[in-house]
This record gives structure tokens, sequence and C-alpha cells, in this order.
């Protein structure tokens, strides 16, 4: 008779996988923090519209007690039409988001599209984002390494979790370990993006943060009459299903009215939705912890 097979312990999942805290303004991502929260509009619409809209967040964000960081673009470089709405620019976008800053005291992240761009936003953002259509470009994620600032990796629609190794690497090898990996959806055919779960384990076993990009992942590029058509109405149980995962932050594009937004109005969550919507996360995001806690092996058990 064979001896019967031990059954693998339960540390065979990952998703609890520990990752390298990120520093982002008074905030940690991270490291077993609380769940973070990036949460803005897509661009700039003007200053008014920005800081009224960031003021909003960080109240919620306070009453709901979790960190918070501020997300607007200077200029959306990659927009499906030449007539569509990029921002205010450079210059005058990265003033709008000093003056949130200040005004806030909110952390700030924002877009950038050229190297030439990652030191002058780096004197305001501190999170500077690499978009997803340029996640491997090496000159783009080497300029953002070496300013200091937290970097920000959207994972390209095109590549696999794993492949996002090489991308991670390009932004420590200029001594910068700061770095955050987003998830934001995989091309499934034509204009259509699907969230394989399996990502978030995976790219949490590179050793860094893991942020959802839920808003994004709800696109369905190209598939307006020259804008990108979105599906908002299915925001909450995406990002609910992201979270028990086990992501380190959610990422969400929010409007006051999203059908006057400038940019992404189809896949942007409504502002008065966002204060339920994230005290449900928290719940999930506790839940989730613990049972990936008590699921962990005592120190040298073998699986």
């Amino acid at each position: 008779m064979h001896a019967r097979r031990p059954r693998r312990a339960l540390a065979r999942v990952h998703y609890n996988s520990p990752v390298h805290p990120v520093q982002v303004g008074s905030a940690i991502v991270g490291g077993g923090q609380p769940l973070a929260f990036i949460v803005g509009p897509c661009v700039i619409e003007s200053p008014s519209h920005a800081l009224a809209l960031a003021t909003s967040i960080r109240d919620i964000a306070a009453r709901c007690g979790v960190p918070v960081v501020f997300k607007a673009s200077f200029d959306k470089a990659n927009r499906t039409s030449r007539s569509s709405f990029r921002g205010p620019g450079l210059e005058a976008g990265l003033q709008t988001l000093a003056d949130v800053k200040s005004r806030t005291g909110l952390p700030i992240l924002t877009d950038i599209h050229e190297p030439s761009q990652a030191a002058p936003a780096a004197q305001v953002a501190d999170v500077l984002q690499i978009p997803a259509f340029l996640s491997r470009q090496t000159d783009l994620l080497a300029a953002a390494a070496r300013t200091g600032a937290v970097v920000n990796i959207k994972k390209g629609q095109f590549l696999a979790p794993s492949d996002m190794r090489h991308v991670i690497a390009k932004v420590t090898a200029e001594g910068n370990q700061s770095v955050l990996v987003t998830e934001r959806g995989v091309s499934f055919g034509y204009n259509n993006l699907v969230v394989d779960m399996r990502a978030f384990p995976i790219l949490r076993e590179l050793g860094y943060p893991v942020v959802f990009d839920v808003t994004h992942s709800l696109q369905l590029p190209g598939a307006g009459d020259g804008v990108t058509a979105g599906l908002a109405e299915y925001i909450e149980p995406l990002a609910c299903a992201g979270v028990a995962a086990g992501v380190d932050a959610v990422f969400m594009e929010v409007h006051e009215e999203p059908s006057r937004a400038k940019s992404d109005a189809a896949n942007a969550l409504r502002l008065e939705y966002l204060e339920p919507l994230i005290g449900k996360l928290k719940r999930i995001h506790a839940v989730a912890r613990d049972q990936a806690i008590r699921a962990q092996p005592a120190a040298g058990a073998r699986g």
C-alpha cells in the first residue's frame, strides 16, 4: 500500500505575497498597510474644477479613513480622435496640480508621455505615471526613475503579468525602488478589454504594490464615434473582485457629472457613489487580508 502523499499547505495561495512598501506623501502603499485609493478626473478640465473635485475627494477620504492620492492628467496625448480635449498642457497643468496639492494636502499623481516631462512634473507630483501604451519605453521609464518620484507603471494591454518584471527592472536599474504596478485590463479582440483576476497575485509576486485601475479596465477602446466608450455600470462588481484578489490600491476616475466629463465620460464613477463604494471595498479588503494572513503556514512549515 502506497503511503498517502501529504496535502499541500495553504501557503500555496500567493495573493498575500509580501511586497515592497512605497511611501506616497504621508501614506504607505503595500506592506500590509490599509487599502489605498488613487482618485480624480481623467484630465484637468479647469483649475476650479480640479480643486473642487479634489476637495470633495479629500473630505470623503477623511470620513472613510483611507489614504488617497489625487490624480489628473495635464495632457491626454493618447486620445482616440485628434479633435478630443487633451488638457491645459504641461505648464498650466502643473500650476493647477501644485495649487490642488497646497490647498488640499493631497499627494498628486499625473501622467508623463515624454522623457523631457519627467523632471518638471516631479517638482509637483508625488507619483509619475507611465501610460499603458508606453510601458515598454525605456527612455521614459528611466527619466521618471531618475527624478526619485514614485513611478506608477500601467501594464500594457498587450503584456502578460510576468512581462512586467522587465519593465520594473528598467526603473530599479536607476536606483529607484519606489514602484507601483497597475493592472488596467487586457485587449480582447476589437474594442474590448477583460481583467484576468490571476494577474493580481502574479504581479504581487514581483515584489511591488499592485494597483487596480478599475475604470480604465471598463473602457471599450475606440468603440464610440471617435471616442472611447465604456461600461461604468460594472465599476462596483469589478472593483470588489479585484480587492478580494488582494490588490494594494484601487485607481478610479470620478466626476460629479460623468456625462459632462471631457475625457472618459463613459467609464467614470459618479462622485456621489465614491463614499459608499470605498466603504464596501474597505470591508472586503479587511476580510481578504485576514483570510490571507490565517492561510500562511507556521514558520518552517513545508508544503
